[in-house]
């Protein structure tokens, strides 16, 4: 065991089986150093979040200013930079979303998102995707459809499970756009054999991230958000990783320009510098709020510190133009990735969005037969991960998916840099499967 870790239990992992454990002691920008001063390109944003990068000293001058003034105040208290906050995402958001709640996590946020939804319909039901990932909470993680969802089941009661928009492997072996988008048809039905009457809310994620990887695709969110409205089932957009610029957009519901009744965010909202998450709810829901007991909160919602740090992010991703650079380095980023796939032939898919990108590994891509079988999937994503720290590069590898989210403000040449680190890397795994 690693005398490290002797005391520390790692999330997501069997804990024996993460020796040795990468130490990292600090940051510059798209870069990360361990305890041998090892440089890694934080080709991931540290788990989708660290959107500005490491060090960034807008932030952390904002957090040092408000630690000097106040660090905890009660959250049925107002402080400036709350109400700041609020009024300046609210002039981001899309419609008519209008009053923020403020957690601590992006697994918070959509835990009590589906408490809101329930106490506001009186209906018990919440549907989520095959392929999705919402919070480790018993509710979230129970929810969705993410593997990991086993070791907490049966899960709660009136959680329902419907099939994603995942054109790479349809579920109903059809083609996009031919099919127009038949796996919302089969939503729809489900929805009526379930009784619509029962059906609180629909979360989603504009682009699936860790449970797939791949955006949903066009069209979708727009008749998703006419089914919600044909059956007054409330649209929650779980924005923990798409939001704030992540897709080339300040949100994954703006590229089809859909106003959800719920929008989840968190990580990018202090671009990881604090915990900090929120639930911004549309008109109608702060309305109903209003009159009524909001029975759920934390004691550090709204910590001051975490409120001036989003405050700092918010006004750096506008000064640094970090929405437009996310879009114009994802297309690059996506182009690369392209180029690599005629390179290897592991690569069957490739797909994103933004500065949200997956490759797909595969045995053979005209079967679409995946590299290794799920129960063995764990370790193959160990040994591609250790093998892109060696080379110094840091990413997602999860079951046959290598997922990849540079900081917002990565340029072109540490694109490039990237993409020759993740050709090292696939050599290697191109040379160790001709050898099986």
């Amino acid at each position: 065991m690693n005398a490290n870790r002797q005391h520390i239990f790692l999330p997501w992992t069997v804990q024996e089986q993460e020796d040795p454990v990468l130490e990292f002691v600090r940051g510059d920008g798209v870069y990360f150093y361990d305890r041998q001063d090892k440089c890694y390109l934080d080709f991931l944003s540290q788990l989708f979040n660290c959107n500005l990068g490491h060090g960034n000293h807008r932030v952390i001058e904002a957090i040092r200013n408000q630690a000097e003034q106040a660090c905890c105040i009660s959250p049925q208290l107002l402080t400036e930079e709350r109400s700041l906050l609020s009024k300046e995402l609210i002039q981001l958001v899309p419609g008519d979303l209008d009053k923020c709640l403020y957690v601590n996590s992006g697994s918070e946020a959509n835990e009590l998102a589906f408490i809101m939804a329930r106490m506001m319909t009186g209906r018990p039901k919440i549907f989520a995707k095959y392929r999705s990932y919402h919070g480790t909470t018993y509710g979230t993680l129970g929810t969705a459809g993410d593997p990991r969802r086993i070791a907490v089941e049966p899960g709660p009661p009136g959680c329902v499970r419907f099939f994603d928009p995942y054109c790479y492997r349809c579920d109903f072996k059809l083609e996009f756009p031919d099919c127009c988008i038949h796996c919302l048809d089969a939503l729809e039905t489900q929805i009526q054999l379930e009784n619509p009457a029962t059906v609180a809310a629909i979360v989603v994620e504009p682009v699936t991230g860790a449970a797939g990887g791949f955006p949903l695709p066009e069209g979708y969110l727009k008749r998703l958000r006419a089914i919600c409205d044909k059956y007054g089932i409330l649209l929650i957009a779980d924005e923990v990783i798409t939001g704030f610029g992540r897709t080339g957009k300040w949100f994954g519901v703006n590229h089809e320009n859909v106003i959800p009744d719920i929008l989840v965010l968190a990580k990018g909202l202090t671009s990881g510098y604090i915990p900090m998450g929120a639930i911004v709810v549309r008109s109608h829901m702060s309305q109903y709020f209003e009159s009524r007991m909001l029975p759920i909160g934390g004691t550090y919602a709204g910590n001051p510190i975490a409120t001036a740090a989003a405050r700092a992010c918010l006004k750096a991703y506008q000064e640094e133009d970090c929405v437009n650079n996310a879009q114009k380095m994802g297309a690059l980023l996506l182009k690369k990735l392209g180029e690599l796939k005629e390179c290897h032939p592991c690569i069957g898919d490739v797909r994103g969005q933004g500065l949200l990108t997956c490759v797909e590994l595969v045995r053979d891509r005209v079967s679409k037969l995946p590299l290794i079988e799920s129960s063995n999937s764990a370790s193959l994503a160990r040994l591609i991960r250790r093998q892109a720290w060696e080379n110094g590069l840091h990413f997602l590898a999860r079951g046959n998916l290598i997922l990849i989210a540079p900081p917002l403000v990565v340029n072109t040449d540490q694109i490039s840099e990237g993409i020759q680190k993740l050709d090292h890397v696939l050599t290697w795994l191109d040379s160790t499967l001709k050898q099986q």
